[in-house]
């Protein structure tokens, strides 16, 4: 919970900071645009009463007061010897309140000028007019102080509103974050209570099609991985147990016989077994050793690797110990890159495999087909049965039809032809071919 609160105070406090310099940024634009229009509708009306006040210099009907300027404008017309000719009511008293002169087309000022009692600042529109009594200056403004008045209202409003409404807007990210977070706190206590014990236990799923969502799906598969692989390492316990049971209680039937019966022991034959059922619980050890090195071990650094050299090896040496005809006439140049000792291990449990089960004759070929390099060996002997193809990389599977004749398998030479396979980034497949089996390794060209 402390992760969870942690989190959804860290992401409330970067939104509502987020949201403060929003909304900061929005209100001093909203101030700025305020004034800006503000002053730009003086400045129209104060042009507008410019061009009046002008017309009516040049016609000679000006008036001695300018009235209906408005209580926060001013209006002047000064003749070219600085004497006031006309002005507004609140400037009666007042001298000349510029002293820019401006052409005909209007120019504007901003100037500290008189407002009745007191002073304060104007924008100030200028402009020249030709009078039946000569040229004259026209002078409209508006007072500055309005628009600064209604800003700062705005914005003393602004900052009372805003952290107002920038708390409101905390609390609500604070419930919304939490109500978000509230399906992974549950997924968190889900996995927390799941132990080796009960690896088939899920969590739930919150049914929102987001983000959380998929997070507890893929939570759901990596424990469906982990139960899968909790089931297959105590099944691979199980049965390397069960095999390596066996040649114990060979060995230890034997000699408890021959200690009860010394004398009518047949010692040799007693050796010979205990030497086949030691060679088998060493065959079985090593394989397991291979598998669980193979399961940990870094990758290596591949190296360049011909293949045909290898299986024209591993053939002698089989050659050498059964009379079934080895047919090697197909092997061609097949250069991989990966473990020569690993690729040995991988022909020599293939051909183990074809012998095991072979009549009479097992037939090895290599070559390239297309960007790989393609291992073959096939038996004429019995084959596999359909049902039991897909299972025939298992560890420690076997099917009575494909039992080895001699008894002598750990039930994992092709679980590592298939590791080693697929170390070397290639694929092993058992064809459904008549008459026997035929196994297809396929390696990437060296």
């Amino acid at each position: 919970m402390k992760t969870s609160l942690s989190v959804r105070l860290r992401a409330t406090v970067a939104a509502s900071l987020l949201a403060a310099v929003a909304l900061t940024a929005a209100g001093v634009a909203l101030v700025a645009i305020l004034g800006w229009n503000l002053t730009r509708s003086d400045d129209d009306l104060a042009r507008s009463r410019l061009f009046d006040i002008a017309g009516l210099a040049a016609a000679g009907d000006l008036p001695r007061v300018l009235r209906a300027i408005g209580d926060d404008s001013v209006a002047q017309v000064v003749a070219d010897d600085g004497s006031v000719l006309a002005r507004s009511p609140n400037i009666l008293r007042a001298p000349r309140i510029a002293g820019f002169r401006p052409g005909a087309t209007p120019v504007v000022r901003t100037v500290r000028g008189p407002d009745d009692q007191e002073t304060e600042d104007y924008r100030l529109w200028g402009r020249r007019a030709v009078t039946p009594g000569g040229p004259v200056t026209v002078y409209v403004g508006s007072s500055l102080e309005s628009a600064r008045e209604v800003t700062g209202r705005v914005t003393r409003l602004l900052l009372l509103g805003l952290p107002l409404v920038l708390a409101l807007l905390a609390g609500a990210i604070w419930l919304v974050i939490g109500r978000t977070l509230r399906p992974v706190e549950r997924i968190r206590a889900e996995v927390a209570e799941i132990s080796e014990r009960d690896l088939d236990r899920r969590v739930p799923l919150p049914g929102t099609g987001d983000e959380v969502q998929r997070l507890a799906e893929t939570m759901n598969q990596m424990l469906d991985r982990l139960e899968s692989a909790a089931l297959h390492q105590r099944d691979f316990v199980a049965n390397a147990s069960h095999d390596l049971q066996s040649p114990l209680t060979v060995i230890r039937t034997e000699l408890d016989v021959a200690a009860a019966h010394p004398d009518t022991t047949d010692w040799p034959r007693s050796l010979q077994t205990l030497r086949v059922e030691a060679d088998r619980m060493e065959r079985l050890v090593r394989d397991l050793l291979f598998l669980a090195r193979a399961d940990t071990r870094p990758p290596e650094t591949p190296g360049l690797v011909d293949l045909d050299d290898v299986v024209l090896e591993e053939v002698a040496r089989v050659r050498a110990a059964t009379r079934l005809e080895i047919d090697t006439s197909a092997v061609s140049a097949a250069p991989v890159r990966g473990s020569r000792d690993d690729l040995a291990r991988l022909v020599r449990n293939l051909l183990a495999n074809a012998c095991s089960h072979a009549a009479s004759r097992v037939v090895v070929t290599t070559g390239q087909v297309g960007d790989a390099e393609v291992l073959v060996v096939a038996d004429d002997g019995p084959g596999v049965a359909a049902e039991h193809r897909a299972r025939v990389f298992d560890r420690f599977y076997r099917a009575d039809p494909v039992r080895p004749r001699d008894g002598a398998g750990t039930g994992l030479g092709l679980a590592i032809v298939r590791s080693v396979t697929e170390e070397h980034g290639g694929t092993v497949e058992l064809d459904a071919a008549e008459g026997g089996a035929r196994f297809v390794v396929r390696l990437p060209v060296g």
